[in-house]
């Protein structure tokens, strides 16, 4: 019977979260466990320990020092290295003393490769380099042969491909990104009335927040930053945008489209055909009226190597 069913379901579940209640319950006496045999071990304060892991307690370091939970506080190496002197511990069941009088401290700094690596990785940085090979891969297949753009984007795009591979991406953040630079550079081509220009605009902001998916302090993406390049990329669209629409409304300069309309002056008397200068060019010209030299016409076709042409009465007038 379906309430049969209902509670089969319901028995399920409820199973299924009391395993789960058990194992996080196992986990937790585990890890309790561990602590407390290394403050054992070492001395500390087990009670503490054991807080620390089923309540996440934290203390201060003067109220660590107090309780047991460590037992230095130094406010640089030379300092700590005094305080360890002839310091005893069991290592291996066997007593050994610690002696760091007249140590030699030797600093290891990064190499070259190590501070570069470092650098890369650092969210902001990938995500500039990202956009950066982005819009580079872009403006060299729109202008093929540039060379110059393609492998500084390609470097870059690597780059961050290798930096993302360190850090914990979240790959639909990844692909709003890719479609909001999609859609703004569609809103050149397509007319949509900056609907897809606005829209790829949220969608890159989006995309940008999420795109790390992690919850540690110093591994996200500066909201200056994202701030900055939506509005970088918002007036790069509108850029291109203006200038799509200026050249449409520019007038023809050259072509067929252009001599339509063009006035030309007679260069003979002629009724029927003859010649007349355009632009700076002689053509044939065909006309259905007489005209006279020096007379003005108008282009209204093109045969060819042949104009037909008309008294341009506007011009005429003007000059009487």
């Amino acid at each position: 019977m379906p309430g049969d069913k209902g509670g089969g379901d319901d028995s399920k579940s409820a199973d299924k979260e009391g395993h789960d209640d058990a194992m996080k319950r196992k986990i937790v006496n585990d890890a309790v466990a561990y602590i407390r045999g290394l403050a054992q071990l070492r001395g500390r304060n087990v009670e503490w320990a054991a807080l620390a892991v089923r309540d996440a307690a934290s203390l201060s370091a003067e109220d660590a020092l107090k309780e047991g939970v460590i037992e230095y506080i130094a406010d640089g190496v030379p300092t700590l290295l005094a305080q360890l002197d002839g310091k005893k511990i069991s290592v291996l069941g066997q007593d050994r003393e610690v002696r760091t009088s007249g140590m030699t401290v030797q600093r290891l700094d990064p190499g070259w490769r190590t501070r570069l690596l470092t650098t890369i990785t650092d969210p902001n940085v990938a995500y500039i380099l990202m956009l950066v090979g982005i819009y580079g891969l872009i403006y060299e297949f729109a202008n093929p042969g540039m060379v110059l753009p393609g492998v500084a984007g390609t470097v870059c795009l690597l780059l961050a491909l290798f930096a993302f591979q360190v850090l914990s991406i979240n790959y639909a953040g990844l692909g709003l990104m890719l479609l909001g630079v999609a859609f703004m550079i569609g809103e050149v081509f397509v007319p949509s009335f900056g609907a897809l220009g606005v829209g790829g605009v949220i969608a890159f902001v989006i995309g940008s927040i999420i795109l790390l998916d992690t919850g540690a302090p110093g591994f996200g993406i500066s909201y200056p930053l994202i701030a900055a390049f939506a509005f970088l990329n918002a007036g790069f669209f509108i850029f291109f945008l203006g200038m799509a629409f200026k050249a449409r409304r520019r007038p023809v300069v050259s072509g067929h489209e252009q001599m339509i309309g063009s006035i030309g002056e007679v260069l003979d008397d002629f009724e029927g055909n003859g010649r007349i200068r355009v632009h700076g060019e002689i053509w044939g010209a065909r006309s259905a009226g007489p005209l006279k030299r020096g007379q003005n016409v108008c282009v209204t076709e093109i045969h060819g190597l042949t104009l037909d042409v008309k008294a341009d009465d506007q011009k005429s007038s003007e000059e009487n």
